[in-house]
């Protein structure tokens, strides 16, 4: 129902991320390649980026004195990202190592506002997904309440946002991103059918899960990892990820791994 997008390595302009491809973010909001289920992503979109001059999974290497990465700043609207020429000259000034974005597509039976969009944020976390749920009100039963503590985008009138809630919560328990999607994937299709593509970043790592949609990463030479809904250009390093698998990208490069 949306494209989404992520990138961990040197720094970049967000238009040289979202815009610059000849397939890119931008293009996927009216004309998707790869979208099974969808036309066009034309309610809205959002982009999460972690500010500073290096890659913020090399903070403690460069900036001794600070601890982590920084929390993500964002920008959203609920307008066709076409529609922002704004956003697009700005986004030449914008300069990040680790990004997160996503066009949308509205889940029938919800609205178009702003507070859909996504990525959404909490603590240093960026969280996108990508999918519909078949039975909401089974995942807001689970999930939802106690809503974690400080984070609004768990109360979005979307079906996102009770795996939202939870992946906040797994989290912050473990630590461990990668798991808490992995978890959430499972405890999600264990109460109601759905795609659950999800992406986040905790501002060191990408991670990701292939769960009913498309999903595909990229390994530059110059360190760069993208991961994707789909390629933003005929490169031949595209790699498709298998369905019902874990994607993992650090520094030190891309892992696939089985949900569980």
């Amino acid at each position: 129902m949306c494209r989404h997008l992520a990138y961990l390595g040197p720094p970049r302009t967000l238009h040289e991320l979202l815009y610059a491809a000849p397939h890119s973010l931008h293009v996927q909001s009216w004309a998707p390649r790869a979208q099974c289920h969808g036309t066009v992503n034309a309610d809205g979109f959002g982009v999460g980026w972690y500010p500073g001059s290096a890659a913020p999974e090399q903070v403690e290497e460069t900036e001794p004195g600070r601890e982590g990465p920084p929390e993500p700043l964002r920008y959203r609207r609920a307008m066709p990202m076409w529609g922002d020429a704004s956003f697009a000259d700005a986004a030449h000034a914008i300069t990040s190592g680790c990004v997160v974005a996503a066009v949308r597509d509205a889940t029938i039976g919800f609205g178009s506002e702003e507070s859909g969009a996504q990525p959404f944020r909490a603590d240093t976390l960026l969280f996108s997904h990508n999918g519909a749920v078949k039975d909401d009100s089974a995942l807001v039963d689970a999930f939802a309440a106690p809503p974690p503590e400080g984070v609004l985008d768990a109360r979005a009138p979307v079906d996102s946002a009770p795996l939202f809630a939870h992946t906040v919560r797994t989290w912050r328990g473990s630590g461990d991103l990668p798991g808490a999607l992995a978890a959430v994937v499972r405890q999600a299709r264990e109460r109601s059918e759905g795609r659950y593509n999800l992406l986040a970043s905790d501002g060191r790592s990408l991670a990701a899960t292939a769960a009913g949609d498309t999903l595909y990463t990229l390994d530059e030479p110059g360190g760069g990892v993208f991961v994707a809904s789909e390629p933003f250009d005929d490169t031949t390093g595209w790699r498709e990820v298998p369905e019902g698998s874990l994607v993992v990208a650090t520094r030190d490069g891309t892992r696939i791994h089985p949900i569980g």
